[in-house]
Formats: C-alpha cells, sequence, structure tokens
C-alpha cells in the first residue's frame, strides 16, 4: 500500500490523445505512447494495495505484426483513432470490473473470518498480519472512496464542553433512579459517539513549568470560582491562595501547621524519624481519596513518593482537575458501589485526610476496598474530626461510630499503631495467620479464589477480604526499595509467568527509544531548558513535560526508561481490558496505572496530559471486532491532551498510515518518522496547536 502522507484524492488524472494529423509518419508511434500514457494514468488513481494485473500490449507495428510474432487482430474496423478508442473504452471497463470483483470478495472474505473462522487463524501469525493488513487496506479505502468530505475537519464542540468529562451524568443518573452516591459512578454508552473538539476555556494559558507549576496554576484554566476557594474546607485545600490570575498553593498555612508538619506526624506515628524515611520503610505509593487540591502528594513527589489521587467526579472540576493542573498524579473515581480499578494489593498506603467517605456506612464495606487495595504490612491514615474521641466523649452516636470502625478494622487484621489528635494509622497484617486465628463470625469472610480477581473493571464491591491467595502476597519491608524495586529478579518474574530474557529485553528496548525520542524532539520539548520563542532559558530542573499518559503500557518499560534517563515525569500507565492484564506488575514495579477500555472516554478532565503515547495500541484494537472507530480514539486524545502537547504513536507501516490520514482533520501537526531498527514500524510524532478562543 502507498503511504497516506504520498496519497492524493485529486480525482482521476486521465490524459488526452494528442495525434499531429500533419505528420503520418508519426501517428503509430504516438497511438502508442497515448495508449501507455492512459494506461499508466489509470493506474495511478488506483493506489490501493491489489495485485497488479497485466494488461496486453494492443499497439500495432508498422508491418502489422506484434511482438510475440503472431499477426496483429485485424477483427476492428476503422480508422487507427476509432480502434483506439475502442480499446481504451474496454481497458476502463475492465478496471472497473477488477476493482469491484477485488472489493467485493476481500469484504466477504474479511466477514468470513472475522466469523467462523476468525479464531483459528489468529493461531497463526502471518494469517493475523495478513487480516490486519486488509482491515486496515479496506479502512482506507473506504475514506477514500468518501474523497474530501470524508477528510474534512472535525469541529469543535459547543462552548459548554470546555470541562465536559463524557460518561459522568449525575443529573440523568438522579433522574434514572440512583442515589446514595451512586449517580457519581461511570456510565458509557457504546452507541455512536458524537466526535469534535473539545475548547479551551476563553482564558486559557500554558501552564507553567515545574516546578513552578506544581505550585502556581492560572484560574481561568479550571473550573473554580473565587468563592469555591475561599470556602474550601479540608486540610489540603484550605492550604491555597487566590490572587488575580493564579492560584498558589503553599505547605505553611495560618490555619494548619501546615503539610510539611502534617507528614513529618505520620511518619513519626509509622515509627519513623520523618517522612524522608518512607522509601526505607517500603513506602513508594500511596492511594489519597478525596486528596483536596494535591498539597500531600505534591509535598512527598520531591521524596520520590508517588502519590496518585482519586475523588468523586465533581461539576466545578475542583479537586481531580486542579490537582492535574498541578501536574501531579489524579483521577476521577468512585467506590460507593463498584471497586476501584485497581487490582488487589496495589498500594502501600491508603490516604484520607477529611476525604468525606463515611467508613462506618454500608457494614463496612468501604473499609474492605481499602484493606484489598492495600499491600501486606501497608498503612491507612485516616484524619477526621470522628477520630478525636476526646471531643465526642458525651456524643453518643459519634462515639458509636468510631467503635465502630475501630472494631472493624481490628476484625480485618489491621494493628491501630498511634492515635493523635485527629489522625489515626493502622497497618495491614502481613502474615495470612491472622485471618485464622480470629473469633468465629468475628470479621469478614475470605474471598475464594472465584471472587478473587485482578482485573476490577466495573466489579461489584466484594464484602470479603482478597488477596490472600496470591502469589503477589509480599510484605512492603519484604520489597526491594526504591528504585531498585522498579528492577524486578528471576523469582519475582517467576510470579508474572515472564522470563528474565523477555524482561531484559523489553528493557533494553525502552531504553533505546527513549533515546532516539529525545534526539528527536529535544531541540522541542525533552530540553533541559526548554523555551518559546521570546522567553528566557529557564534554569534546572524547570520542564515543560511534567505527566505522560501511556495508553499501552504493556510491562511499563516506557515509565521505567523515562526514569533511567533521569526524566523528572510521571507516567498513568494504562493497562487496556482487552490486552494482557500486566498492570500488578506495574504497580508492583512502583509505579501507577489503571486499567481501561479505549472504546470508553478516560476517567479524567480535558487537558490532562503534557504527552500521549502509544505502541501497539493501534494493532491490539485492530484484532478486535470494530467496538469503535480510529477517530473515536484520536478525538478522545485530543480531549486529554494540553494545547501544545505532543503524541508519540508506534505501530506498523499501514496502520500509521491510515493514522497520519485521520491525523489531518484534527488540525494536529504531524510527521512521519522511519525505524531503522524495525522496518515494518514507523513512529507517527504529532503536536496539538493552541486553539485561543475570542471572548464575545
Amino acid at each position: 500500500m502507498s503511504r497516506a502522507m504520498h496519497r492524493g484524492v485529486s480525482g482521476l488524472r486521465i490524459s488526452g490523445n494528442s495525434h499531429d494529423s500533419r505528420d503520418s509518419q508519426m501517428k503509430v508511434k504516438t497511438e502508442k505512447e497515448d495508449s501507455e500514457k492512459n494506461r499508466s494514468s489509470d493506474h495511478t488513481c488506483l493506489s490501493f494495495k491489489f495485485p497488479s494485473v497485466p494488461f496486453p500490449d494492443n499497439s500495432s507495428s508498422k508491418h502489422g505484426i506484434s511482438e510475440n510474432g503472431f499477426a496483429s487482430d485485424t477483427f476492428s474496423a476503422g480508422s487507427p483513432r476509432s480502434r483506439h478508442k475502442l480499446t481504451m473504452l474496454v481497458l476502463k471497463l475492465s478496471l472497473v470490473l477488477i476493482v469491484v470483483l477485488a472489493l467485493t470478495g476481500s469484504f466477504l472474505w474479511t466477514i468470513s473470518i472475522t466469523t467462523s473462522s476468525r479464531g483459528q487463524i489468529f493461531h497463526s501469525h502471518g494469517y493475523r498480519r495478513l487480516y490486519e493488513q486488509l482491515v486496515s487496506d479496506l479502512w482506507d479505502i473506504g475514506e477514500l472512496s468518501l474523497g474530501p468530505a470524508r477528510l474534512k475537519e472535525v469541529e469543535f464542540c459547543p462552548l459548554e464542553y470546555e470541562n465536559h468529562v463524557p460518561c459522568f451524568n449525575v443529573s440523568e443518573s438522579l433522574a434514572l433512579g440512583y442515589s446514595d452516591g451512586e449517580e457519581l459512578n461511570r456510565r458509557c454508552g457504546h452507541g455512536i459517539r458524537q466526535n469534535c473538539l473539545f475548547p479551551p476555556p476563553v482564558n486559557y494559558r500554558i501552564p507553567l513549568r515545574w516546578p513552578t507549576g506544581r505550585d502556581i496554576i492560572w484560574v481561568a484554566n479550571v473550573k473554580i470560582t473565587a468563592q469555591e476557594v475561599l470556602s474550601s474546607g479540608s486540610l489540603t485545600k484550605r492550604m491555597m491562595m487566590l490572587e488575580e490570575e493564579q492560584i498558589s498553593f503553599r505547605s505553611a498555612s495560618l490555619m494548619f501547621d501546615g503539610v510539611e508538619d502534617y507528614s513529618h506526624q505520620i511518619a513519626e506515628m509509622i515509627g519513623l524519624r520523618n517522612e524522608s524515611n518512607f522509601i526505607q520503610a517500603g513506602v513508594r505509593t500511596i492511594l489519597d481519596i478525596g486528596c483536596g487540591y494535591g498539597s500531600f502528594g505534591a509535598h512527598l513527589f520531591s521524596k520520590e513518593i508517588l502519590t496518585m489521587c482519586i475523588a468523586s467526579y465533581e461539576a466545578s472540576g475542583s479537586q481531580v482537575q486542579l490537582t492535574l493542573e498541578r501536574g501531579l498524579p489524579a483521577m476521577i473515581g468512585s467506590f460507593t458501589s463498584k471497586q476501584m480499578p485497581y487490582p488487589y494489593l496495589s498500594f502501600d498506603m491508603v490516604h484520607c485526610a477529611r476525604c468525606g467517605i463515611d467508613w462506618d456506612q454500608k457494614d463496612g464495606i468501604l473499609l474492605i476496598e481499602v484493606d484489598r487495595v492495600l499491600r501486606p504490612g501497608g498503612y491507612f491514615v485516616w484524619t477526621s474530626p470522628l477520630t478525636n474521641a476526646q471531643r465526642f466523649l458525651r456524643n453518643k452516636e459519634m462515639q458509636k461510630r468510631w467503635n465502630f470502625v475501630r472494631n472493624f478494622a481490628e476484625n480485618l487484621c489491621w494493628e491501630m499503631l498511634s492515635q493523635q489528635d485527629e489522625t489515626a494509622v493502622w497497618k495491614k497484617t502481613s502474615k495470612k495467620s491472622c485471618y485464622a486465628s480470629r473469633k468465629p463470625g468475628s470479621g469478614p469472610s475470605i474471598c475464594s479464589k472465584r471472587h478473587d480477581g485482578e482485573s476490577p473493571y466495573y466489579r461489584p464491591l466484594e464484602a470479603c477480604i482478597g488477596g490472600t491467595q496470591s502469589s503477589r502476597w509480599i510484605p512492603i519491608k519484604a520489597r526491594t526499595t526504591w528504585p531498585s524495586r522498579a528492577k524486578l529478579n528471576s523469582s519475582e518474574l517467576q510470579i508474572y509467568d515472564l522470563h528474565s530474557e523477555e524482561f531484559a529485553e523489553d528493557t533494553q528496548h525502552w531504553n533505546l527509544a527513549i533515546r532516539n525520542y529525545w534526539s528527536l524532539l529535544s531541540p522541542l520539548i525533552f530540553s533541559d531548558h526548554p523555551k518559546r520563542p521570546g522567553d528566557e532559558d529557564p534554569s534546572p530542573p524547570f520542564n515543560m513535560l511534567r505527566n505522560v499518559l501511556d495508553m499501552n503500557a504493556h510491562l511499563g518499560g516506557f515509565n521505567s526508561a523515562l526514569l533511567e534517563a533521569g526524566k523528572s515525569v510521571w507516567v498513568m500507565n494504562v493497562v487496556p481490558t482487552i490486552g494482557h492484564n500486566y498492570l500488578p506488575l506495574i504497580l508492583d514495579r512502583g509505579f501507577v496505572g489503571v486499567l481501561h477500555d479505549w472504546c470508553e472516554a478516560f476517567p479524567t478532565y480535558p487537558r490532562t496530559y503534557d504527552m500521549v503515547h502509544a505502541a501497539g495500541l493501534l494493532s491490539l484494537e485492530t484484532s478486535q471486532q470494530r467496538r469503535c472507530t480510529m477517530l473515536d480514539l484520536f478525538t478522545e486524545i485530543d480531549r486529554l491532551l494540553r494545547p501544545e502537547g505532543w503524541v508519540i504513536l508506534r505501530d506498523t507501516v499501514s496502520l500509521i498510515d491510515s493514522a497520519r490520514m485521520l491525523i489531518t482533520r484534527l488540525k494536529w501537526d504531524a510527521r512521519v518518522v522511519e525505524i531503522e531498527s524495525n522496518s515494518n514500524e514507523r513512529l507517527l510524532v504529532c503536536q496539538k496547536p493552541f486553539f485561543k478562543r475570542q471572548t464575545n
């Protein structure tokens, strides 16, 4: 197939015949040249990947003898011009018939292999590649057959979509009868999507570079009012200051001792000298439920602690949107009735500081969910007025609620380490024998293997303790400390059915790829001193690139290679639900990630990531029956990407060609880059322009 970037849809180009009636000696020669030109022109306009069909040369020589030595056919009557016209008409009709038959046969064959025989064909790598190639070819033919109308640029969404998050519609959920928090859950339809580009706010400005951008954001970039800022009530929410056009976040506060003292207090309650010792205690990843505006995670980021904020959807876009605008890990998530999209034994600590969760409700099932994602020996930190028992000595209702949480935690085999002021810290047991030593009927039962799954996508909450039968049950202090944790040894790899050679090959591959990416894009975004025209050079460690969305993370090699290269970015590792689930391995390496179906919108606000990376995702989606289109995928990427953000797609030549054609509809700047080490792969490097909206 010819490459999409070289294709043109300019209609048929049929050259006319040119004869000189005054030169009879050149007539036959000119007819032959014109015939060849017409055949060449007809063949050029059919740039699809079909087998070339040889056509006989019907032009006669001077002596009436063809090139094969036989006499030419004398059946045609009339002048040489009329015979030539008749010949060309036959050729054109033949070409049309061949194309129709080829398209019909290919389409019917594609249907047949996607139904009865599809499973057998996929056993052969060669047939699978042939199938993917055919699907891609038919996709391109459909695009080209529609001409310029199909290649029309995608329009911008209505202005009210600037902060819209698909799959979250509280008013519609309430109308359907959902309540008690379930109206905040994701509900994605699988119908035809209306593809459009989400416009930025009127006064949107490119975020400041790190680390300044972590502590100062533009008010116009987020959906929050001055009143909401001033009325913020949680510990972390109050650690911010509203100025004219900016919101500044600070670790010190007049109303509280500050997040530095708060994290220092938690470390002491665990038995550590300060928060800098979290790594030595086995704490690398933290799940921060209801994170406020991410100040707790922002402080710990400099300590190499990775904190994932998760909070319910809010129409105001406050918690998650502001945390992401600061460039910190966050995503929308509600677990009132569904499990969080992480496998069991995923985090070293779960933190909740006035997060608005009533842990004593629903018979303690929310505490069971915390236990599910907490690693053995991990910590649960809860800061709430309810934990200050002295304050509610005469309030029997508050005492009852506190006693329930404390007793239920004990039945989960959690040990309370300390309680100070409004903060309580528990430690999950690292010994499975604890569950057997409980009094009969005193706590939740152990999940059976059938309920103990590692793919909790849209799964309901379980009222049993999970993860106890897993080979991943390893206490956090028994794990290799960070950053060595990212390099799994052979015995650890056996847990995930991986060989050391395969893991080493993946690591080497991505280390080389990162060096190539850096070499390719360094003048633009990856430099330690990035700048725009007119800007002064910033001092290190300022960096435009703060976060990356890896849409097909596989083993997390792209994330690991970024860290090996010393790049101060964090990666949201996404494992597609239709692929092999390596998310447990990614989380055990000390990274953050989530399961997701890319035919649905990602649970985050618009303009979230500085870069989107996808290697092999198009091939993975093509191998499935098309549940959504490539355009659906690209418009979702556009929603997630910040203005002036970057996209790197790595896939087969045919799929990159198809993607290149669609990219033009999204108004992205793009170029195709060849990969010398693998001739069957290409890179498609794109940048999303910054289209400023005009005020009315």
